[in-house]
């Protein structure tokens, strides 16, 4: 058992309730993620996200293995809810991906996204995609930069 204090102090309650209702906002009209590629919000936090995608026949490319751009996207959409989670408009200033593993028809990759540092108006997130065995198929770094506006009216 460590005796040392964690010195990130917790998100209050009204922050975990305002990045889900972000969370439920952002999902509702996001055909891209929702729609087009069947994802799943699974969860929306304060600097996190969670989201999951079963790999289908329309995802496969001419290896039959899952496109390399439906993971990013994967990745990619996972990271805009956590850099949205403030409820502060934020979009990617920039990003980079490693695929590790393939993914196979019928896979379910889940993403997580955590951010690892905010200051100011740009923050650094890091995804990680792994499949239903835990094996890790893709490492996502995004940047983002705040622009003006809120996701949902406060």
């Amino acid at each position: 058992m460590s005796t040392h204090a964690n010195p990130v102090a917790a998100p209050s309650q009204a922050a975990i309730d305002l990045a889900k209702q972000v969370g439920v906002s952002m999902f509702a009209v996001d055909t891209a993620s929702k729609d087009t590629m069947g994802m799943e919000l699974i969860s929306c936090e304060p600097g996190r996200a969670v989201i999951r995608m079963e790999v289908k026949e329309l995802h496969l490319n001419g290896h039959k293995i899952c496109h390399g751009g439906f993971i990013f996207t994967l990745a990619d959409s996972t990271f805009a809810f956590a850099c949205n989670s403030y409820n502060k408009v934020a979009v990617a200033a920039g990003c980079s991906i490693e695929f590790l593993k393939s993914g196979q028809l019928g896979d379910v990759l889940t993403c997580v996204g955590q951010e690892q540092t905010l200051s100011g108006r740009h923050g650094i997130y890091d995804m990680k995609v792994t499949n239903q065995k835990g094996e890790v198929i893709a490492m996502f770094r995004g940047k983002s930069a705040q622009i003006p506006g809120t996701v949902i009216p406060e």
